[in-house]
């Protein structure tokens, strides 16, 4: 294959998904997850003893069970919608100039796969699209060390580009605003919730330029200091996306959820958030997941039931999640022109 007519490979990398919803496939999942020391930023030996002897033998029955509350005729919903994606953002790119392969940070298909699909095709170029819009440590950055972990054993290595976030991508904004206003055509809300995934707070911290976060008031602004911060880029999709639809600010809420173990973590916390709309006397919640780009168990159990359960339970009476982007038009379009801007 001649240099001009090589292609260009865009890889696809979501978080990852047990292969089936046995205790064993699960347990095996949370494994891989959670010895990720980017994910649990404990040094090697109390890492392992708290992984393998503590969560994983203790945790993986009850996530299976929960699993199995998501689980469809065609397998895990977060692998699959990145299938949809994928089908999709083929037909728009130009077939001569690109080749698409999907992957998962943890488990199957591995990015191993994924990258020595491309290399096999002998691309010239690799386009990594971690699908976390958000940057952190535990999910981009582990992404990226992860693609150039293995790059760093090949003989060749092509022109690696990895993409850090899309916070403020114009058309990723519109996506959420296009679901946002399809919810809000079917009921009238008090309250637009934006729940992200919570990281500790000491990972925050790791990742503060100058000591500039404080976890608190500095991620009203978004600039040069904390462009990184996980945090700040939360607060700063949920303005971007709450002036797209209009939303009056006291009116709209960030909180983060999916806390782990006794560490402090960013705040506020979901759970406290309801409990707070609850004493407020909200009656009507519409929630927005925009750390999530598919489905999947943070999105459709723990805040499309579990948290709507205890809403409700404290005397809510109607709270709506909006789905994730999955395959929306217009979320393929951001993805397209993602990669399209790094050709």
């Amino acid at each position: 294959m001649s240099t001009n007519k090589a292609k260009i490979g865009v890889l696809l990398v979501n978080l990852g998904t047990p292969d089936s919803t046995k205790t064993s496939d699960v347990r095996k999942y949370l494994r891989e997850f959670l010895m990720d020391g980017r994910v649990i930023d404990f040094p090697f030996i109390p890492r392992w003893m708290l992984v393998n002897l503590i969560i994983a033998p203790f945790r993986a029955p009850k996530s299976a069970g929960e699993y199995r509350k998501l689980w469809t005729d065609r397998g895990s919903p977060l692998l699959f919608h990145t299938q949809d994606l994928k089908d999709k953002l083929v037909k728009k790119l130009d077939p001569e100039k690109y080749l698409v392969s999907i992957a998962m940070r943890y488990q199957n298909p591995s990015i191993e796969k994924g990258m020595a699909e491309l290399m096999k095709a002998k691309v010239k170029k690799i386009i990594v699209v971690p699908l976390f819009p958000q940057y952190a440590s535990a999910t981009n950055g582990s992404v990226m060390d992860k693609v150039m972990e293995i790059a760093r054993g090949w003989q060749i290595i092509p022109e690696i580009s990895l993409i850090s976030n899309y916070v403020d991508h114009p058309l990723f904004l519109e996506a959420w605003a296009e679901l946002g206003r399809e919810a809000m055509q079917k009921h009238e809300y008090d309250r637009y919730l934006f729940s992200y995934h919570g990281l500790p707070e000491r990972q925050i911290r790791k990742g503060s330029v100058e000591g500039y976060c404080q976890l608190g008031a500095c991620c009203n602004k978004y600039g040069l200091k904390n462009q990184f911060c996980y945090r700040a880029q939360c607060f700063q999709t949920t303005r971007l996306v709450a002036e797209k639809l209009g939303l009056p600010e006291d009116k709209v809420v960030t909180c983060f959820q999916s806390r782990l173990g006794k560490d402090p973590w960013i705040k506020p916390y979901t759970e406290d958030m309801i409990k707070d709309l609850a004493k407020q006397g909200v009656k009507k919640v519409l929630v927005f997941s925009p750390a999530f780009v598919a489905d999947c168990l943070e999105t459709t159990v723990e805040v499309g039931e579990e948290y709507k359960e205890q809403f409700e339970e404290l005397g809510g009476e109607h709270w709506e999640l909006v789905p994730s982007l999955n395959s929306n038009d217009t979320w393929v379009d951001c993805v397209k022109d993602l990669v399209e801007s790094r050709s």
